[in-house]
């Protein structure tokens, strides 16, 4: 499975390196490897997914970022078609299927884009 950097993330997203450094500091996201400090995290595709949808749920819904997450994590995994309730009369259809392409386009194009961040001490002159 292939995992990518914060920086291919966040230009996939259209979001700051930041705001997303700061979401996956303080939430656990399925999908996302970290392992000490100093190494940088990698997303898998389903960490992306996950956040693209709770992407959207803050900017069409004004959604809470906590909330936004939480039926994003549920929404996530399932296949195709997923109903995310938002109080006991209302809900959210979100097709995964299309969401999962429209991700997987826009990684294509922001891996091209963003370059791979240099590591460690520079070497001596």
């Amino acid at each position: 499975m292939r995992a990518y950097t914060v920086a291919t993330v966040a230009v996939t997203l259209g979001v700051t390196q930041k705001w997303l450094d700061n979401v996956l500091t303080r939430f656990q996201i399925r999908g996302v490897f970290q392992s000490r400090q100093g190494i940088s995290r990698r997303l898998g595709a389903q960490a992306i997914v996950t956040l693209h949808l709770a992407s959207e749920l803050i900017r069409t819904l004004g959604m809470p970022l906590a909330n936004a997450i939480s039926l994003a994590e549920r929404a996530g995994s399932t296949d195709g078609i997923a109903m995310l309730g938002l109080f006991s009369s209302a809900s959210i259809t979100v097709d995964l299927t299309a969401m999962r392409q429209e991700v997987s386009e826009r990684l294509a194009l922001a891996v091209e884009v963003t370059p791979v961040p240099k590591r460690g001490r520079p070497p001596t002159k």
